[in-house]
């Protein structure tokens, strides 16, 4: 029976490793290579090395970023970080996936180095697109306690980061190891807010702007299931609701029920709903489960399911919940090291997350 088991295991993880090659090469001019510089950490979170079906390739050794980067300079930094967001979070869940969707954000743009924190004039932070954007206080909170406890010593980069992850934990989902060693931008600039997908993009659209910060098909699929928690205004969803292409109908990829659910929750475009109607505080694998019943909340996530490119990938992460949070920590970790700065050069490590330092 375990024997069993486990063929059926590596035949569909050999299948979406040779899907995914197949997309890349097919999709992207040839060989499929990206020309996005990838950030190489010291290794891989240390409870998937070695497992006998890890979805992606291993991450080069490289000095770059370091899992005991503060063990000398701030042993407590991690403690500190997931002590600050659990505190917040158990006043607030929803701040779990606001947290995790404020580092997507800042990763999107100038790649992870708190871009996003920046609070100054015709900046990221303040752009119509960072409009619905939460969380912020949380990392003011932790970055004061950090600078009391190792001053100018723990990056706002590095906090987002592991505070995304500590989020997804708390929220239910998998843990992985973060490596450290991310500096702070310098620069932010509101338009360049405009380009992280937001909900009404083409396939093609998301897997262009994926592979510009050297992700692939199966990382958009896999990141698109944090969706499982969350929600989102209601005026997102107008047009999906009542007037689909300018038919003045609804997209008919909606489940019947879940439109008349929908219909009832979003009266008002300043209502929220849940992104995952099924199980909306608890981080799992139903969010693909519920793109293949025609209840994805957003059109982006509803496509994810009837585009040749990803719909098998949609398949395999809906009936194997395993593979689907071993793919979220290598997914995570390839985000989190989207064009980090860490040269010595580069970037600096802030003492207010909100502005760059005087001096």
């Amino acid at each position: 029976m375990a024997s069993r088991y486990l063929s059926s295991s590596f035949s569909l993880v050999l299948f979406i490793w040779v899907w995914v090659e197949l997309v890349t090469a097919t999709f992207f001019d040839g060989d499929g290579n990206s020309n996005e510089p990838r950030v190489p950490v010291e290794g891989v979170p240390v409870h998937l090395q070695n497992h006998h079906h890890q979805l992606s390739h291993s991450f080069p050794e490289q000095d770059y970023l370091s899992f005991s980067y503060y063990q000398q300079s701030c042993p407590q930094a991690e403690s500190i970080i997931y002590n600050k967001v659990k505190e917040w979070i158990d006043k607030d869940y929803t701040l779990a996936p606001s947290l995790i969707r404020l580092h997507f954000h800042d990763c999107s743009v100038r790649g992870c180095d708190a871009s996003i924190l920046l609070n100054n004039k015709g900046g990221e932070r303040q752009a119509a697109a960072s409009k619905t954007l939460r969380g912020f206080e949380v990392i003011d909170d932790i970055k004061a306690e950090l600078e009391k406890q190792c001053p100018r010593t723990v990056s706002c980069a590095d906090i987002l980061t592991a505070a995304a992850r500590d989020a997804t934990v708390l929220a239910g989902g998998p843990f992985w190891q973060v490596p450290y060693g991310r500096k702070d931008g310098l620069v932010s600039v509101g338009k360049e807010a405009n380009s992280v997908p937001h909900g009404q993009e083409s396939i093609t659209e998301l897997l262009e702007f994926f592979q510009s910060k050297g992700l692939n098909v199966l990382d958009l699929a896999v990141l698109s299931g944090v969706h499982t928690i969350g929600r989102c205004t209601c005026g997102a969803v107008q047009d999906r609701l009542y007037n689909y292409n300018g038919t003045h109908k609804a997209d008919p990829s909606i489940n019947p029920r879940y439109l008349n659910y929908l219909k009832r929750k979003c009266r008002w475009a300043s209502e929220f709903v849940d992104l995952d109607a099924t199980t909306p505080q608890k981080f799992d694998s139903v969010y693909f489960t519920n793109l293949e019943h025609g209840m994805g909340l957003l059109s982006t996530d509803q496509l994810l399911n009837s585009d040749s490119r990803t719909s098998p990938l949609i398949s395999v992460l809906a009936s194997q919940p395993e593979i689907f949070m071993q793919q979220f920590v290598t997914s995570m970790v390839k985000l989190g090291n989207v064009q980090a700065l860490t040269g010595s050069d580069e970037g600096e490590v802030r003492t207010n997350c909100g502005c760059v330092n005087s001096n």
